[in-house]
């Protein structure tokens, strides 16, 4: 398989996700020609947290049946930014999509405070992860049983997880390693 026929999910909040974020793992995506499809809880325009604003590609309910019908993603990354508390934390659909994923042995990563993501499909269990020093995040992560470490990036044979904005580019290139193209 050569980088052009993998398809990596962004999810991302509806309202203030992190620009930085999602514009260094699209950089680091772009430039080695895997394509990326983003989706959002509503699929309609999406605001940043600096106001920029954004068409998703569609909406995270359907992500199993426009993009990718009978197949599943080579990786998912969950977007953080202010809005992931209130918009990623509590969406119902996103845990489904994330154990889907790790059980069918794809890749799955996430930024900041969407973190907390990975942690309520109950998949950082005895892991060791990178989050941002946030109270609630914090706090969500060792009720999921996580170990939370100071270090800008952590992983598994799996599971990428960033504290902050400046660990796109770093998140990007490790989940293409982790898919075999370092």
């Amino acid at each position: 398989m050569d980088t052009e026929s993998l398809i990596i999910l962004l999810v991302i909040p509806q309202n203030n996700f992190c620009e930085q974020q999602l514009r260094d793992l699209k950089t680091v995506f772009d430039a080695k020609l895997v394509r990326s499809v983003i989706l959002s809880k509503s699929g309609q325009e999406a605001v940043g947290e600096m106001r920029t604003r954004l068409m998703p590609d569609g909406i995270l309910v359907d992500w199993d049946k426009r993009f990718l019908p009978n197949k599943k993603f080579d990786a998912v990354v969950v977007v953080g930014g202010k809005g992931a508390k209130k918009l990623i934390w509590d969406d119902p659909i996103l845990p489904l999509i994330l154990t889907d994923h790790y059980r069918a042995g794809k890749v799955l990563g996430a930024l900041g405070l969407s973190v907390v993501s990975l942690a309520r499909a109950g998949l950082l269990a005895g892991q060791q992860t990178s989050a941002p020093n946030h109270k609630s995040c914090t706090q969500e992560l060792k009720i999921a049983g996580a170990h939370i470490i100071d270090e800008p990036m952590t992983h598994s044979d799996q599971i990428v997880t960033a504290r902050d904005d400046s660990s796109g580019k770093l998140l990007g290139k490790k989940i293409l390693e982790l898919l075999g193209f370092p």
